[in-house]
């Protein structure tokens, strides 16, 4: 099955519809499009268009997806005083703006860790799938425990990542390294190791670089493919602008931070 691999979309509907153009356009293992969409969570929350980002990923047959910790606040299943005020300011302004078929949807996401054959399907990590960053190969090796299959997805950092998790040959003790992506390359997931894999945030990335990030996945292949696209986040800005929404979370936009 060729997938295309979606995180943190945050309601940026510019970004999201730019990332499904593409996705049909670009050419990997010899062929174009995708089979199905796997969304790792936080389609909602800091962008302008929640209701209709949901919208845009439910018209996909085969749609799987996993919630995330904005998508739980949307639902008020999270404590805001563990937001910052501009976070906790977007979640008031969401619950606000979601229709109640968008709601609905929110609140039917599964909150724990989804298993499709070799792969495991979280948003923040298979310890804490609503909320914990795995941004170094520390954490990620304690990670490792809690999930069984060769691989696992994840997204909630921004930040496009692999941790590769094998045992020195030498001591036989495990080891996790950090891997950062090569974009456009087909990269094969078999060998004697477990991967943890984050595909980067479609709609708001964390790494410097402000264009969106997602990911393929061929399933049967074993193979992963890093992509990173240009998007008119102007256009993105305006739309908060014209909600009045934080002014930080509006520059962010253009630099990836």
């Amino acid at each position: 099955m060729r997938v295309l691999v979606l995180s943190d979309v945050h309601a940026n509907l510019v970004a999201l519809e730019e990332v499904l153009a593409d996705a049909e356009r670009v050419v990997w293992l010899g062929q174009r499009g995708f089979d199905a969409v796997w969304s790792l969570g936080d389609i909602v929350g800091y962008g302008p268009a929640p209701n209709q980002c949901i919208w845009r990923l439910q018209a996909f047959p085969d749609h799987l997806r996993v919630a995330g910790n904005h998508d739980w606040a949307a639902l008020d299943r999270l404590d805001l005083d563990d937001f910052n005020p501009e976070a906790r300011q977007m979640v008031l302004w969401t619950q606000r703006e979601l229709a109640p078929d968008s709601y609905a949807y929110l609140r039917a996401l599964p909150d724990q860790p989804i298993v499709v054959g070799d792969f495991t399907v979280t948003h923040a990590s298979p310890r804490h799938p609503i909320w914990e960053y795995i941004l170094n190969s520390e954490v990620a090796l304690a990670n490792f425990d809690h999930f069984h299959t060769p691989y696992c997805l994840v997204g909630h950092t921004h930040v496009p990542r692999i941790y590769r998790l094998f045992h020195d040959p030498q001591t036989g003790q495990p080891v996790c390294t950090a891997h950062a992506p090569a974009y456009d390359v087909d990269i094969s997931l078999q060998g004697d190791h477990r991967l943890i894999l984050n595909p980067g945030s479609v709609g708001q990335p964390r790494d410097g670089d402000p264009r969106a990030s997602y990911a393929f996945l061929d399933t049967e292949a074993q193979v992963w493919r890093f992509r990173r696209i240009p998007y008119n986040y102007e256009r993105t800005q305006a739309d908060m602008r014209k909600a009045g929404l934080p002014e930080r979370l509006i520059a962010r936009l253009a630099f990836g931070w």
